[in-house]
């Protein structure tokens, strides 16, 4: 069965992270003040091939440990839609 997993990378929330920083000054100028924090990530839609919805699962978090999050700086949550 084929299945759609999505995988939201995102920086650790203790590291700075300096594209929403720049989004939020962006913000600012526009008049959107009230807007306090910008965390900019990645959403990864993948398609996957497998038996289960929690195989899918299992697929996807394995792909985003390996290749698609660096450990060190980012943290991912995976969702099969």
């Amino acid at each position: 069965m084929n299945y759609t997993v999505q995988v939201v990378v995102m920086p650790l929330k203790e590291l700075l992270d300096p594209q929403g920083k720049a989004v939020l000054g962006g913000l600012e100028n526009l008049g959107l003040g009230k807007i306090k924090d910008v965390r900019v990530g990645k959403n990864i839609t993948l398609q996957i091939e497998a038996d289960s919805k929690e195989a899918a699962k299992s697929i996807a978090e394995e792909a985003a440990g390996k290749l698609l999050a660096n450990a060190v700086m980012e943290y991912f949550e995976v969702t099969v839609l």
